[in-house]
């Protein structure tokens, strides 16, 4: 097994951690700036060492498509995009939601609104964890802010999204995707055979065998009585993992008397503002929300009563920070730091931000 250091983009990290992993099948479509994951996939040919399925669909629609099929037979099945192309998605990994199954999208956000631009940015958040697609619904949202962390979070999501038959989303940006980094990549595992796949997937479309009835996958149901209680069946799934899987890092907290909430490479910029703060003798810490949903509400809002204020940093007009209100409940002053279409924040940026906004 290997334990080798490796430098790469995150993006090849993504396509080196999922053959790595067991991946069953990639189906994606190229787009700046998130193209090297299937270049990378394309060039490893996993299915002479694997097996595992890589394609360039026709279209994002189609991509997505062919991921609920895969998932559909209990496959691990994912895709990646970045915004525009996730935007086009978006219903279909609405009805994998409704269908209850499990997959991995990755989207390395790109500015918009529209095709925008090219360069970095964060403003798909209301699109991940309020359901870009119809209907009441949600992604497990992994926020990775390092190179290793968007390897180590294609298990972490499928672990995830198997535990609780329900779509995963790695939510990163074009900072993340395009920068080199050292990276240690998981060991190999091999894919599943088709019997594991029975055995730990029930649910799959795999063919009927003579114990058990068929397997239907669908989001359909005509019936409003019986499409209520799929709802309230979600809504309860949803609290379980709200209750188990929220995940987020805290920098320098235990003395802070300011927050900072920032995720993904934004985190990584606060880190050296918090450090420029407390050279000028202002206590700063940071909370990183790792999982996006489930968000670290708990935590913010125990915060609320200890500090004088909190200042969100994101690379979009003001998303997060409506969680981050909502989570704090009043109790304390909550401001939002921003930078848009792709220009991304300064740790003086973040600094100035935080003595005009909060400290005061």
């Amino acid at each position: 097994m290997s334990e080798a250091i490796s430098l790469m983009k995150g993006n090849e990290a993504i396509a080196h951690a999922a053959i790595r992993y067991g991946v069953d099948g990639y189906f994606g479509y190229p787009i700046t700036p998130q193209s090297e994951i299937i270049e990378t996939l394309m060039a490893e040919a996993p299915w002479n060492t694997t097996g595992m399925v890589v394609l360039q669909a026709e279209s994002e629609v189609a991509a997505i498509n062919m991921v609920y099929g895969g998932a559909a037979c209990g496959k691990y099945s994912m895709t990646s995009s970045s915004s525009p192309g996730v935007s086009l998605k978006q219903e279909g990994i609405s009805y994998m939601a409704g269908a209850e199954l499990p997959g991995l999208i990755v989207n390395v956000m790109r500015g918009g609104p529209g095709l925008g631009t090219i360069q970095p940015s964060q403003a798909d958040y209301f699109q991940t964890v309020k359901g870009g697609g119809h209907g009441d619904y949600k992604l497990i949202t992994l926020a990775p802010n390092s190179v290793q962390e968007m390897a180590d979070f294609v298990g972490l999501a499928f672990d995830l999204a198997f535990k609780y038959r329900n779509p995963a989303m790695i939510l990163t940006d074009g900072v993340i995707g395009q920068m080199m980094e050292k990276v240690k990549l998981p060991d190999f595992k091999p894919r599943r055979t088709e019997q594991e796949i029975r055995e730990q997937c029930p649910w799959a479309t795999l063919g009927k065998t003579p114990e058990r009835g068929p397997n239907i996958i669908t989001s359909l149901e005509l019936d409003s009585a019986s499409m209520e209680k799929n709802n309230i069946r979600f809504q309860a799934k949803y609290r379980q993992i709200e209750a188990n899987e929220v995940r987020y890092e805290e920098v320098k907290c235990d003395d802070a008397e300011y927050i900072i909430v920032a995720f993904g490479s934004t985190a990584r910029i606060c880190l050296k503002a918090i450090e420029m703060a407390r050279q000028e003798g202002i206590k700063v810490g940071l909370v990183r929300p790792i999982t996006l949903w489930p968000f670290p509400a708990k935590i913010l809002n125990e915060y609320a009563g200890k500090v004088k204020g909190m200042l969100t940093v994101e690379m979009n007009a003001g998303q997060m920070v409506e969680d981050v209100l909502l989570s704090v409940n009043g109790k304390v002053p909550v401001e939002h730091y921003g930078r848009l279409g792709g220009i991304v924040p300064t740790p003086d940026g973040v600094l100035d931000a935080l003595k005009e906004k909060i400290v005061k």
